[in-house]
């Protein structure tokens, strides 16, 4: 049995809160990396195919180590094991401005990738626990805080690259801040555990056929948003002479508009469907890529930039969601998604830095341009009415995967 049998509806609506704030903090990490990436990567003495090389590893690390959060939270309960592995992520933000070249770089975005994964699927599967309990869909919401987190953890990295500051002691703040933060948001998660005599979650769930092209559909959208992310400061830096504190701030353009997308999400997917919301999404990101390919002014990147996180903010529920439908197994099917779509994140940035290191970064984003023109030839594939319906079938697959149980019996609503 699991130790929260019932849940009021006070009781759930505290939970929300504090699944929000920790998607907030988890963001957080990631935009205060992604702001100082310039910096690093000129103390670590790496070129661009060696800064593509190095965010490889972040990828490396996730793939070898989401496998083991369901493990994790079989064994310690959700809410002990979200509060190790969330801590875990935001000590990691210490690690890669002290590597001294591209393989010290390399080994601690290792471990900000592996703690990144593990964090992550704790968090979310705690995400759709609520969402179900609920009975509306928030998971949008959920990633709009994510961005929200990403937006202030790079709007301090923008303020500190600004100023000449030292990404080993910014890193260092945040990291602290972060991890007091984080913990006491935990607090505020349900505490939910196995039964004692329940097996342990499977370890990978590779997806049906039919869910696959979901799966594209997923991975276009992902990889636009992990590649403009972690290049977007790189790219106004290298291609367009700026300084490091504009650089910087198309990090900020970008995660801004991503989070309000996602906050606002939910309704406008109910509102318009998620056929018609992706198509139009991919639009505007397609042509985001296309102002940041042609940019003649760093305002013209930026305002690109903005366009591309507008544009993919909700592509990653809706591939859930869809995958629900899409067989008659729905939790391997948005298991198996969920894979694609975080793979795809963590690999575009290297991907990105490989290919500028054979061409340039403008052919890096055009090859991004064309990815997220597939959101609008593929959008079809998400089907019509993908509303929170779908919850209770995309709780439980994330929730295998992660090793969270709910209590015996039916869940209240």
């Amino acid at each position: 049995m699991a130790v929260e049998a019932v849940f009021t509806p006070a009781r759930l609506r505290r939970a929300r809160f504090a699944v929000a704030a920790v998607f907030c903090v988890h963001g957080a990490v990631a935009g205060s990396f992604a702001t100082r990436i310039p910096w690093i990567a000129d103390h670590a003495g790496v070129s661009a195919g060696q800064l593509g090389l190095a965010l490889a590893f972040p990828a490396l690390g996730a793939s070898l180590a989401m496998p083991l959060a369901g493990a994790v939270s079989h064994r310690m309960g959700a809410r002990p094991a979200l509060r190790l592995l969330l801590v875990l992520w935001t000590l990691s933000l210490t690690l890669p401005s002290l590597a001294p070249n591209v393989w010290g770089l390399a080994a601690a975005l290792f471990v900000y990738g592996a703690t990144s994964g593990m964090s992550d699927v704790a968090m979310n599967a705690l995400g759709v626990e609520v969402e179900r309990r609920l009975d509306r869909s928030i998971m949008s919401s959920l990633h709009g805080m994510w961005s929200a987190g990403a937006l202030l953890g790079s709007a301090a990295g923008t303020l500190a690259a600004h100023l000449g500051g030292d990404a080993r002691v910014h890193h260092l703040i945040a990291a602290t801040v972060l991890t007091v933060f984080g913990l006491l948001f935990c607090q505020g998660v349900l505490d939910l555990r196995s039964a004692p005599d329940e097996e342990p979650p499977p370890r990978f769930a590779l997806p049906p056929k039919s869910a696959l092209v979901i799966g594209a559909i997923g991975f276009c959208g992902v990889f636009a948003e992990g590649a403009s992310l972690d290049w977007s400061a790189v790219y106004l830096r290298d291609q367009l002479g700026t300084s490091a504190g504009l650089a910087a701030a198309s990090t900020t353009a970008f995660a801004l508009t991503m989070a309000v997308a996602r906050l606002v999400g939910d309704r406008v997917v109910d509102r318009f469907g998620p056929v018609r919301t992706v198509r139009t999404g991919g639009l505007a990101a397609t042509a985001g890529g296309a102002l940041v390919v042609l940019a003649p002014h760093p305002a013209v990147a930026l305002a690109g930039f903005g366009l591309i996180g507008l544009g993919v903010a909700v592509v990653v529920p809706l591939a859930f969601a869809a995958a629900a439908r899409s067989g008659p197994n729905p939790s391997q099917a948005i298991a198996g998604v969920a894979t694609i779509t975080y793979t795809s994140g963590l690999v575009a940035p290297s991907a990105i830095g490989g290919l500028a290191d054979l061409t340039s970064l403008t052919v890096s984003f055009g090859v991004v341009t064309l990815l997220a023109f597939g959101l609008v030839l593929g959008a079809r594939v998400l089907g019509p009415g993908a509303r929170s319906g779908t919850a209770d079938a995309a709780g439980a697959a994330l929730k295998d995967a992660a090793g969270v149980k709910g209590p015996a019996g039916d869940p209240v609503k």
